[in-house]
């Protein structure tokens, strides 16, 4: 049998980096590509605000093309849409026949009918391949396995700002307040994955300075070490 083409929605983080591993796991999907939306304004993916630089070495680590939707800032949700689809019609043109598109989502139901929507209106299957996975044990796996990352961004209205710019080990984890999910999927903090199993080699990175935007979010900012090949 051969393996349906799939593209995955790419953060940068570490649960898109887990449904990665599922996903190649699964002879039934074959990902081509990861889809990232790009704030075309700063260089840097949006909600996370990793650096492109990055973005594009992540992706070469993984060895999968990327497909950006690339973003003015502000923007609204019908220009977003309106990128995301054009993004998936170059997916088509790219790998005929693909109709699927996955993402790292885990239990937050109203992204997931968002997501349906969104891609049943050009043809489109969301799929979930960590979908409904325990966070607490998800997280201690991703520890295990011996992937990394960072905290990247804490909306220190759920967590404190001190948080940022952690690694993502099991001592955060320990430290993490009740209350707070462990892979912060109702958006207290996000991650930057830069090593582990699937990275090709692990990225060198450098902490840079960290700002706190909009009176709310604690942004850490990391560079490259070193341009990646």
């Amino acid at each position: 049998m051969n393996s349906v083409p799939i593209v995955l929605a790419w953060s940068g983080g570490k649960d898109c980096l887990m449904a990665l591993q599922r996903l190649r796991a699964d002879p039934h999907w074959q990902v081509v590509a990861l889809l990232t939306t790009v704030n075309r304004t700063y260089e840097r993916i949006a909600m996370h605000g990793v650096r492109r630089d990055i973005l594009d070495a992540q992706a070469a680590a993984l060895e999968l093309p990327l497909l950006v939707v690339e973003m003015d800032w502000p923007g609204s949700n019908e220009a977003y849409e309106e990128a995301h689809a054009h993004a998936l019609a170059e997916a088509r043109m790219r790998w005929p026949g693909i109709r699927h598109c996955a993402f790292g989502d885990l239990f937050l139901q109203d992204v997931r009918d968002y997501r349906v929507r969104q891609l049943g209106k050009a043809e489109w299957r969301a799929v979930f391949p960590i979908w409904g996975e325990g966070t607490a044990a998800l997280s201690r796996r991703f520890v295990a396995e011996g992937h990394q990352a960072m905290l990247c961004c804490v909306d220190t209205q759920q967590l404190e700002a001190s948080f940022c710019g952690r690694a993502f080990d099991g001592a955060l984890l320990d430290a993490l307040p009740a209350g707070v999910d462990p892979c912060g999927e109702r958006g207290e903090f996000h991650t930057l994955s830069f090593g582990g199993p699937l990275f090709r080699t692990p990225l060198a990175l450098r902490k840079g300075e960290s700002v706190l935007r909009d009176e709310r979010f604690q942004f850490t900012d990391f560079l490259l070490d070193e341009p990646w090949r």
